[in-house]
């Protein structure tokens, strides 16, 4: 987890009003390897072990399976068509990636200079620390501040409250993509106020307007 990214994180249990302290124990090129973010309203602490951080609100029990699966070959095609979605050519700012399409992290970062991306599924425990990719699980939200991701893309299958989410964590002019979207999804992220750009073959992209 890149250092400068914790000035952007927010507590999961106080909501996107209240940001995190860092207190951190081992760090490597303005990385953080381990430590712990700490809110100061709840006194709750989030860790970082080996570069992952663990901002789920309590209880944290072990960590469930999640959608991006074990490192191994990407689909080159799949992670150039997010990257193009997303439309984001260069940093600086910060990508999420939530669920399955946290498997393109590493690939994301290699296509578009000087953005951090922010990878969020618990599959990615186990996954080896990349440069300029921050690995992490959240819960119940996306633990930053609104409008400050210069783009998101959600995994469908997570549901409404993810969608809804990464409207809220997008800054004007950027992008929010849905793959594996339903029926529902394009209802949603203009509910949220996101003006629709495409609605096809399951994938959907709003921009905020």
């Amino acid at each position: 987890m890149h250092l400068l990214l914790t000035d952007r994180l927010t507590c999961p249990r106080c909501g996107p009003r209240f940001g995190l302290i860092l207190l951190a124990d081992r760090m490597r090129d303005r990385r953080i390897l381990d430590g712990v973010l700490g809110c100061p309203n709840c006194r709750d602490r989030y860790p970082v072990r080996d570069g992952f951080g663990d901002l789920r609100a309590p209880p944290r029990d072990a960590l469930d399976p999640g959608r991006a699966g074990a490192p191994g070959k990407i689909d080159e095609d799949e992670t150039d068509r997010l990257t193009a979605l997303l439309g984001v050519a260069e940093g600086p700012g910060t990508l999420a990636l939530l669920g399955a399409t946290a498997r393109h992290a590493a690939g994301l970062m290699e296509r578009v200079p000087g953005v951090e991306v922010v990878a969020m599924d618990a599959d990615l425990s186990s996954w080896p620390e990349v440069p300029r990719v921050s690995r992490m699980v959240a819960r119940p939200g996306i633990p930053f501040f609104d409008g400050t991701l210069r783009g998101a893309a959600v995994d469908g299958a997570l549901g409404v409250t993810w969608i809804a989410e990464a409207a809220r964590a997008v800054s004007r002019l950027a992008r929010v993509v849905v793959v594996e979207a339903d029926e529902d999804t394009p209802g949603i992220l203009e509910g949220a106020g996101l003006q629709l750009l495409a609605a096809e073959a399951g994938t959907v992209v709003a921009v905020k307007s």
